[in-house]
């Protein structure tokens, strides 16, 4: 059946072609080990047992996903939605055990249960309705990431402790998603090397009719194989879930891309036929190996993003460069003699990677600088000008002390953040400081730093389950009464308003939001005629409120929950902003206050960003100096209009 048959063209040509060959035919295992000699070289912080322990962890729910992957691009196909239905399985396991009272095993099998269903509608959609699987998948995408949403209301729901415990370690040192992914990546080499399914899988990926014509029942086969990524999905989700000690509506946005390449990374084609549960183990850890030790060198966020794009272009093209070489392509199920030299491949890796750990161990011995000059900031995005300022006032104010800062970006990914803050502790770092994508989320990590006596700082939103030197914020909950106020008054008391929403199931957007809804009870004469959320983005606030205004033209105000989503909205409504429509935003950024000035936007409840960053980083020190710091540090929060934007300073 057709796997591939690229035959190997190489005569007897000696050391220099077997080498080659050997470099071709292990191109992704060449790449992590020269990952790993080169972060080794340039960071002493890479080679602790800690930091390795924390590569697998985080390695964990991109891989298994992968591993599921793996059955559908082996067979030709794509699936799109396996980031979103492992939070809907996530999910549907928080709810049912907590919510609905469901004993703790029977909702682990519900939620593996919600993703064997997700892969069977995604099977069907693709075998029987004749779908494309980029489209069927995609939007399957939608579904499980909407049920998500509908079904926690858009808010995080904690897990019961035992599956909280399938986040912690075996025996103190062993982490149990590791363990997980382990024995997720040996079913699949099972599955792929020694049933009837896989083999299936590759017949059907090398040519589809060709299996079809041999006998082979092909619409069923390709049922199974989405059903199996929906299983894998759901073994994702639970194990990211009891990470965070949540379930995450929003969490493993983006996973099916790291997924994707940790595939193709690890050696299979998109065309199908190839691929292996090895390659795809050695894709993750690359993907995981890459963004850790970055982190560790301080590599921007954005910039990481380059570097990740750039190693899935090499990937894709060492499987062009190995195809026309005719490398033997990685099929397992091919019952060869190349079997034993792989073994040995893997065993000459181990020899190779033992030999630079004691090599490495030796070149950074002692190398620690001091722990208090070295402070690492986690915040939950830079995709926002809020976040921006925090960050500028944090890095001017290190400056200012002499400290090495270190900055990361969540990308609002609770899961990326767990990542970020485990590598800081690793680092062995002076102090720490997180914005926290969610409260809940970011407990686990943070008590592992506890744990390594290290300080940590929240920075505008508190850690929950977890210890902290301080928490330096603004009120948001009051700050959206001040919003209420100020609006409901423009408005002489009187009138209809829209909310525009943040990102559901933040914390930020929940309390603005309860905020403004308790401020509007003591103006009976307002009327909120719509909630909508546009993600704290400008662009979804321009296309949210433009739709808005299609079912309420007349509408007087608008409340924004930030001022990204403020600015969308004054775009849309045109010359209608600040004359018969009165727009309220949310935290002062320089843009917002620049609306101000200009009248376009009636007020911003401003938070002084940079004076959180500022402050933030002043306690993070004390805190990593002994001394004492302040349990709640407020910064004001408060509304600025035309009045008096002039004398703000931020």
């Amino acid at each position: 059946m057709a796997t591939d048959t690229l035959k190997s063209t190489t005569g007897a040509g000696g050391a220099p072609g077997g080498l080659r060959r050997l470099l071709l035919d292990n191109g992704a295992l060449t790449a992590l080990i020269v990952l790993v000699v080169a972060l080794s070289a340039l960071s002493g912080d890479f080679l602790t047992a800690d930091n390795l322990l924390n590569v697998g962890v985080q390695a964990a729910v991109t891989a298994i996903l992968a591993f599921g992957v793996t059955f559908v691009i082996v067979s030709a196909g794509i699936d799109l939605s396996v980031g979103s239905v492992a939070a809907l399985s996530a999910t549907v396991l928080a709810w049912s055990a907590t919510s609905q009272g469901v004993p703790v095993a029977l909702a682990v099998l519900l939620a593996v249960a919600t993703g064997i269903v997700c892969g069977l509608v995604n099977g069907f959609l693709v075998a029987y309705g004749k779908l494309p699987p980029f489209i069927a998948t995609l939007a399957m995408l939608s579904v499980a990431r909407g049920l998500s949403l509908v079904i926690s209301q858009g808010s995080p729901i904690a897990l019961p402790d035992p599956v909280s415990r399938l986040g912690d370690t075996l025996g103190g040192w062993l982490p149990v998603p590791v363990l997980v992914m382990v024995v997720m990546g040996l079913l699949t080499a099972f599955v792929l090397g020694r049933t009837y399914l896989g083999r299936s899988m590759y017949a059907i990926g090398g040519n589809e009719e060709a299996a079809r014509l041999s006998g082979l029942r092909v619409r069923k086969q390709k049922l199974a194989v989405y059903a199996l990524s929906g299983l894998f999905a759901a073994a994702a989700g639970v194990v990211l879930a009891a990470r965070l000690s949540s379930a995450q509506p929003q969490a493993a946005q983006g996973y099916e891309l790291d997924a994707i390449a940790a595939v193709v990374i690890g050696g299979a084609s998109l065309a199908g036929g190839t691929g292996k549960a090895s390659g795809t183990l050695i894709g993750a850890l690359i993907l995981a190996v890459l963004r850790n030790g970055l982190n560790l060198l301080s590599v921007s966020a954005f910039w990481q993003q380059v570097v990740i794009g750039v190693v899935i272009a090499l990937a894709v093209l060492l499987d062009t460069v190995r195809r026309k070489a005719g490398a033997t392509p990685a099929a397992a199920g091919t019952p060869s003699g190349g079997r034993g030299r792989q073994a040995a491949t893997y065993v000459l890796a181990a020899v190779v990677a033992a030999a630079v750990v004691g090599a490495m161990s030796f070149l950074h011995d002692g190398s620690s600088s001091a722990k208090t000059q070295k402070v690492g900031l986690s915040l939950s995005t830079l995709n926002n000008p809020f976040f921006v300022q925090i960050r500028a006032g944090a890095q001017a104010e290190a400056r200012k002390r002499g400290v090495d800062l270190t900055v990361t970006d969540a990308q609002n990914d609770a899961s990326q953040q767990a990542n970020q803050l485990q590598n800081f502790t690793s680092e062995g770092l002076g102090s720490i400081i997180v914005n926290p994508v969610d409260s809940d989320a970011a407990g686990p990590s943070v008590r592992s730093a506890n744990r390594a006596d290290i300080p940590v700082v929240a920075v505008d939103r508190g850690v929950n389950q977890a210890d902290t030197a301080a928490l330096v914020a603004s009120d948001n909950v009051e700050g959206g009464r001040l919003g209420a106020r100020a609006l409901a008054e423009k408005l002489g008391g009187k009138g209809t308003v829209v909310v525009l929403q943040g990102q559901a199931g933040t914390s930020a957007s929940r309390e603005r939001g309860a905020g403004f809804a308790e401020g509007l009870k003591a103006y009976p004469g307002i009327e909120v005629v719509a909630r909508q959320p546009a993600d704290f983005d400008r662009a979804k606030g321009l296309d949210v409120m433009t739709n808005l205004l299609q079912a309420h033209p007349d509408v007087d105000g608008v409340f924004a929950e930030n001022d990204e989503m403020a600015l969308g909205a004054i775009k849309a409504l045109g010359p209608k902003a600040g004359k018969s429509v009165q727009v309220v935003g949310f935290d002062g950024t320089p843009d917002g206050l620049e609306a101000v000035r200009a009248g376009t936007l009636y007020a911003s409840v401003a938070q002084q960003p940079r004076e959180l960053g500022r402050i933030a980083v002043d306690n993070a020190l004390r805190a990593a100096e002994g001394r004492k710091t302040g349990e709640l540090v407020k910064v004001p929060v408060k509304v600025v209009t035309r009045q008096n934007v002039a004398g703000f300073g931020g």
